[in-house]
């Protein structure tokens, strides 16, 4: 287990991240980095949620100050 500083360098080389204490199963984050085809004119992180959707997500302070990260396969 890692710390936010650690997984954000790890999705920025395009791996996949997940907090350890988070309750549903198969959750986790990965950063978007847009080409010429994308709309978006910026990198994002998305989520996969329990439910399967991805969506935008956005850091609680949690998140950030958690040393629970891991690294999933997508």
């Amino acid at each position: 287990m890692f710390e936010f500083g650690q997984a954000l360098t790890y999705m920025r080389e395009g791996g996949v991240i997940a907090r350890k204490g988070w309750n549903g199963k198969g959750m986790w984050l990965k950063l978007q980095k847009p080409d010429a085809h994308s709309k978006m004119t910026l990198p994002y992180i998305y989520m996969k949620t329990a439910q399967g959707d991805l969506v935008p997500w956005l850091a609680s302070q949690t998140d950030i100050l958690g040393t629970d990260w891991v690294f999933v396969q997508e």
